[in-house]
């Protein structure tokens, strides 16, 4: 299945033929697509008390697959009839774009720059999924972690959780940098991405730690590509409650 991008009337989005991990919206009766069911479900759960507007979604190393996750997540919760909106903070690598098939020639970083006589709405992208919307991460700049610390980037964070039901946040890897690092500490909860027999244990130890030091919520682990019971599918999502 496609996912469009609809044509906003103050700019036109360009799509490409194809798009890549949204298994939730080309198989939505797979496996995998249940388990997003599940995992959706698993962090309304976590959030009993307090209702959850923003969700971090980030991993200790780069490859993990934290971008499906995320984008496949967005769908989902869309889907049950939420305001959704997801938001690329990858500014060194930014691939949310590339999930939906849509241009990334604007997007986060031009928003944080204040560009004159433009806003949020410039920059959303909408797809075939009603009440699904996206900011991709823009052009890469030279200052990622200095950009999402500003003011403006949690000015913009409290705008967003106004005007939508949850806000998807897709990170850049924790070790290494900074960025998720501060993003994670401010949001309502975050999931981490671990990639079966690519991440040691000795990255998810100093990740998890890195966690620790900002007071993360994290709500649960989302163990990627292990082995599953559907042989048709290259990956397998689970979801795995931290002890």
């Amino acid at each position: 299945m496609m996912v469009e991008a609809v044509k906003r009337k103050n700019k036109k989005t360009k799509q490409s033929k194809r798009t890549h991990g949204l298994i939730t919206l080309a198989i939505p009766n797979s496996p995998v697509s249940e388990q997003f069911r599940t995992l959706r479900t698993n962090i309304q759960f976590s959030m009993i008390d307090k209702k959850l507007k923003s969700l971090a979604v980030l991993s200790a190393t780069s490859g993990a697959g934290k971008s499906t996750v995320a984008a496949n997540l967005a769908v989902t919760f869309t889907l049950q009839g939420n305001q959704v909106l997801l938001v690329d903070c990858d500014l060194r690598r930014p691939s949310v774009h590339r999930e939906f098939g849509i241009h990334n020639a604007e997007g986060l970083t031009n928003l944080l720059a204040n560009h004159v006589g433009k806003g949020l709405d410039d920059y959303l992208h909408t797809c075939e999924v009603p009440g699904l919307s996206i900011l991709t991460g823009g052009p890469v700049p030279p200052n990622p972690a200095e950009l999402l610390s500003s003011n403006r980037m949690k000015q913009l964070e409290k705008d967003v959780a106004e005007r939508f039901d949850l806000v998807i946040y897709d990170t850049p890897p924790l070790l290494g940098f900074t960025d998720a690092q501060i993003l994670s500490g401010r949001m309502d909860g975050t999931i981490f991405v671990v990639r079966y027999e690519e991440d040691t244990k000795e990255d998810v130890l100093k990740a998890s730690d890195s966690l620790r030091m900002v007071n993360a919520n994290v709500l649960g682990v989302v163990y990627n590509r292990a082995p599953g019971g559907q042989k048709e599918h290259s990956y397998y999502y689970g979801y795995h409650d931290e002890e």
